[in-house]
């Protein structure tokens, strides 16, 4: 079940990159070719109404996006003892440096 919801969780990161990367920069073109004023025509869509489709689909795309994330981390969790770390006593902690102190040999006094 957790490697269907992890694909399902690709597909909407690889379809939210490639939505932000379509989507055209509020800054970049400093005001210039502003297109959409005038003349008729009739395209399918207008500028105006791409970027509200773009803008909307980020949107839902990242809920989805969030809300993989959230149910595989619940699955993650799923079936495991909770425990704190500060209801264990000193003996049942784990330790981990196992390590003994290196001898680097005799020390040189260094002449002032």
């Amino acid at each position: 079940m957790i490697t269907v919801v992890l694909v399902i969780h690709l597909m909407f990161a690889i379809a939210l990159i490639g939505v932000v990367l379509v989507q055209k920069s509020e800054g970049g073109a400093l005001g210039m070719g502003g297109g959409g004023g005038g003349g008729g025509g009739g395209g399918f869509m207008t500028a105006r109404g791409t970027a509200n489709l773009l803008t909307r689909t980020t949107g839902i795309l990242a809920a989805l996006f969030i809300t993989t994330s959230l149910i595989l981390a619940v699955m993650s969790g799923a079936g495991k003892e909770r425990a704190s770390i500060l209801d264990q006593s000193e003996s049942q902690i784990p330790t981990t440096s196992t390590e003994q102190p290196v001898d680097t040999g005799p020390s040189v006094p260094v002449a002032k």
